[in-house]
């Protein structure tokens, strides 16, 4: 069955406060789904593949805004860094020092989300909190002046538990406040917490999301043969 794209774009759309940003996640997607989307009035979509990332872009309206939200191999980085408005998911200093020197290459600061590893599962990348204290040092904060930090951003762990869920996305939430009342530099602009996706969203909204990352409830299922 067909999902109706803009269907499920106004449904999800109506159903969230008006502060709350949707990154629709259109990976496996091609490219006439998501014009569905885009024609419904969507313009920020979210990929996970560079090779896949860059070949829609080239193709697709040059006002979509492109977030990329998978882990994010340092020799990628180069491939994205013209044209990204958002990498989700930086889980390294290293990772980060790439960024800006793509960034300063391409004349561009780049906006970026770090991960930090909320959920219990050992799978999921992110950072914890000693080695965050350590990305927001003032020292190395002054070296990147290609990367602009927006904010933080974190998976829970993937269970039926609604309340570990939301024990996890409020933990999160605590952190970014710390930071973003504690912390002044002209890199950093914390201003994104970004935690939900298509089964948890609206219980990372009720503990302080203000981006969700949406793909199955818009697209449907995803196509894992891509």
């Amino acid at each position: 069955m067909t999902p109706d794209i803009e269907k499920n774009l106004a449904s999800i759309l109506s159903s969230i406060p008006e502060n709350v940003q949707l990154v629709a996640v259109s990976k496996t997607k091609p490219n006439e789904v998501l014009k569905k989307a885009y024609d419904a009035g969507q313009r920020i979509f979210g990929e996970n593949k560079v090779q896949e990332l860059v070949s829609k872009h080239e193709s697709l309206p040059k006002d979509i805004e492109w977030h990329y939200i998978g882990h994010l191999q340092r020799n990628k980085v180069k491939y994205i860094a013209p044209f990204v408005s958002l990498i989700h998911a930086v889980d390294s200093d290293r990772l980060l020092k790439e960024i800006n020197k793509e960034g300063k290459k391409n004349d561009r600061v780049i906006d970026c989300l770090i991960q930090v590893h909320i959920a219990q599962e050992e799978t999921k990348f992110g950072l914890t909190t000693e080695e965050l204290s350590t990305i927001f040092d003032i020292e190395i904060l002054n070296t990147l002046s290609n990367v602009r930090i927006v904010g933080l951003m974190g998976m829970a762990t993937n269970t039926s538990d609604k309340d570990q869920v939301a024990k996890e996305f409020s933990s999160l939430k605590a952190i970014y406040d710390q930071y973003q009342n504690s912390l002044s530099h002209s890199q950093l602009d914390l201003k994104t917490l970004s935690m939900g996706m298509s089964g948890d969203y609206q219980i990372a909204i009720k503990n302080g999301s203000n981006m969700i990352r949406v793909g199955s409830s818009i697209f449907g299922a995803r196509n894992y043969k891509v």
